[in-house]
């Protein structure tokens, strides 16, 4: 039962913020998207794209890496390293990047407790460090659309897997509005707007409408 002398208004430490949030984006290279059958890649990419430039807006700390990026997977997606033109991207040779030194010790690093994950193969490449990480006691989220498995099955298999082992299944525009959470945030009302009219399909086009037959400042 609701204890009412405890309800007043204020977010639950459980919402992803700026401050307590890193994003993971594992394995989005061509040899992985090739082998993905979940869902539309064009789609997986754009939302994979929207994704990094949440975290780009909103400052959120960024690893990427890669698996066999010279001998097997090719590189990291372009689209996705354009967004960080400077950051380095972790090769690994470990399926399961959480076996990876550098990759963990960069993770560490960012000093936050959430970490936002993403990547190719779900079943493979996201399984195996979201329950690494939660057992090292990590909070994970797993952003489904920016994500693939080899088939549907193996992509929800793999989404279910995680959940019951407590990593949390989200979506990109979700972890986009979570971080902004608030349009009178003037600071980044203007960017995420338009990262949504830039990815963000059918809601997008409805802000593009709104802006210009309603009013300029119209929001979510």
């Amino acid at each position: 039962m609701v204890d009412l002398t405890n309800v007043h208004a204020a977010p639950s430490p459980d919402l992803l913020t700026p401050d307590n949030a890193m994003m993971l984006f594992v394995d989005h290279q061509p040899q992985m998207f090739f082998g993905t059958g979940s869902g539309d890649r064009t789609a997986i990419i754009n939302s994979t794209v929207g994704l990094a430039k949440a975290a780009r807006i909103f400052d959120v700390p960024t690893v990427l890496s890669t698996v066999a990026a010279e001998s097997f997977s090719g590189p990291i997606l372009p689209q996705l390293k354009a967004v960080f033109p400077d950051q380095e991207v972790i090769d690994r040779t470990t399926m399961n990047a959480w076996e990876d030194e550098a990759l963990v010790e960069a993770v560490r690093a960012t000093g936050r407790g959430k970490i936002v994950l993403s990547g190719l193969w779900t079943e493979v490449c996201l399984v195996l460090p979201a329950l690494s990480a939660l057992e090292q006691g990590y909070e994970v989220y797993v952003v489904a659309d920016a994500s693939g498995g080899v088939s549907p099955l193996a992509h929800e298999h793999a989404l279910q897997r995680m959940t019951a082992a407590g990593a949390v299944p989200v979506t990109w525009i979700q972890v986009l509005l979570e971080l902004q959470r608030d349009w009178a945030r003037a600071e980044t009302y203007v960017p995420v707007t338009e990262l949504v009219e830039e990815h963000g399909g059918a809601y997008g086009l409805g802000l593009v409408y709104a802006h210009a037959m309603i009013d300029p400042h119209a929001a979510g």
